[in-house]
C-alpha cells in the first residue's frame, strides 16, 4: 500500500465486549496513537441458544459502526479497516452479521480466526516491546489468545473460547462473582487449559487488551504505584484477588473508583489471567498499550504477518 509521508488511518475492532476505534497517524515505518473511542457494546451477551448473534445484537453493532462513521467524516482518513474477533466467530450466523453490517455500513468486515487474532497481539505488542521470550496473552470479552515466542519469534499460537464477558454471562448471576462462582470459573478455565498443548516453564506473560490494562491499574491503586506503572506482580495479583473475592465491598469501591465500565467482568478476567500465570510460572506480567489493533494496522501498511514487531526483525517459526 503507497502511503504519502504522513496519513491518517482509522482501524475499528469488533470485539465481544467492546467495539473500538483507533485513529492513527503513519509515516513509511511507524505510526503514533491520535484517538481511541471506546463502546461497550457487549455483543456477547446477544449470542441466543441457537449461537446466533440476535437482531438486537446486530442493530446495537450497526449503531456503534455508524457513531464511529460521524467521527471518521469529520476527521478525514485515508482509510478504515475493519475487523472482528469473537465477538462473530462465535456467532454461527456469522455471514448473516457481515452482510447486514455490509449493507447498512458500507463497511467490510474481516472476521480474523484466534490464531491470527493471536499473531496480530504479537505484532502489535513488539511495536513497542522487545519481546525475546515468553507467552503473549490476550483476555478478550469471548476468547483468549495466547502466544508462545522465542526469540522474537512465535512458537505456537492458540485461541481458547474462554474470555472475561462469557464467563461472566456463564457462570455469575449478580453483579460480582460469589466464592462458589469463582469456582466454577476456576473449574471452566483449568478445564479448558487442560486442552491446549504449549511450551511451559517459567515464562513471562506479556499481557495485551483491555482486561489485562485494567487489571494493572487496579493494582496500581491498590499498592500506590505509579500511574505509568507497566508491570503487575504475580503475588499482588494473587492477594487482590483473593481479597476482591472476600470483600465484596471493598472490591465494588475499588472496582467502581478505577474502571466502573468492568465492573462485572474484571473479576472473571483477573481469574483467567492468575490460573494462565500459574500454569506458566510465571511471577511478573508485562502490559503493553499496543495489541491487536495495532498488529493489524501494520499487517496492512508495513507487509505480511509474518512479520512480528517495529523493525520486523521476527517472524513466525515455521516460515
Amino acid at each position: 500500500m503507497v502511503q504519502k509521508e504522513h496519513s491518517m488511518y482509522g482501524v475499528i475492532d469488533i470485539g465481544s465486549n467492546t467495539m473500538r476505534l483507533s485513529i492513527y497517524s503513519t509515516t513509511e515505518s511507524s505510526f503514533r496513537l491520535l484517538l481511541n473511542k471506546k463502546s461497550m457494546a457487549g455483543l456477547a451477551g446477544f449470542i441466543d441458544k441457537k449461537g446466533r448473534l440476535s437482531e438486537e445484537g446486530v442493530k446495537k453493532a450497526v449503531y456503534v459502526l455508524k457513531s464511529f462513521q460521524h467521527i471518521l467524516e469529520n476527521i478525514g482518513v485515508e482509510d478504515t479497516f475493519v475487523f472482528a474477533t469473537a465477538s462473530l466467530r462465535n456467532a454461527s450466523n456469522a455471514d448473516e452479521v457481515l452482510q447486514a453490517l455490509r449493507t447498512h455500513t458500507g463497511f467490510e468486515v474481516d472476521l480474523i480466526s484466534g490464531e491470527r487474532e493471536a499473531l496480530l497481539d504479537f505484532m502489535g505488542a513488539t511495536h513497542l516491546l522487545p519481546l525475546e521470550h515468553g507467552l503473549l496473552v490476550d483476555i478478550g470479552g469471548g476468547s483468549t489468545e495466547l502466544a508462545v515466542y522465542d526469540r522474537g519469534c512465535v512458537e505456537k499460537a492458540v485461541s481458547i473460547p474462554l474470555g472475561s464477558l462469557n464467563l461472566y454471562t456463564r457462570f455469575v448471576k449478580d453483579i460480582l462473582p460469589t466464592e462458589k462462582e469463582l469456582e466454577k470459573i476456576k473449574e471452566a478455565v483449568k478445564s479448558e487449559l487442560k486442552k491446549i498443548s504449549l511450551p511451559g516453564g517459567n515464562r513471562l506473560i506479556c499481557g495485551v487488551g483491555g482486561s489485562i490494562r485494567c487489571a494493572c491499574k487496579l493494582c496500581n491503586d491498590i499498592y500506590a504505584l505509579p500511574e505509568d506503572n507497566r508491570v503487575i506482580d504475580g503475588k499482588r495479583l494473587h492477594n487482590l484477588l483473593w481479597r476482591m473475592g472476600d470483600e465484596r465491598k471493598f472490591a465494588v469501591k475499588t472496582i467502581l473508583r478505577t474502571a466502573p465500565d468492568r465492573i462485572h467482568t474484571i473479576l472473571p478476567g483477573m481469574t483467567l489471567l492468575k490460573l494462565l500465570a500459574d500454569k506458566f510460572d510465571c511471577t511478573e506480567i508485562q502490559v503493553s498499550g499496543y495489541g491487536v489493533r495495532e498488529g493489524y494496522l501494520c499487517s496492512k501498511l508495513f507487509g505480511g504477518e509474518q512479520h512480528a514487531g517495529g523493525n520486523h526483525a521476527g517472524t513466525t517459526c515455521g516460515e
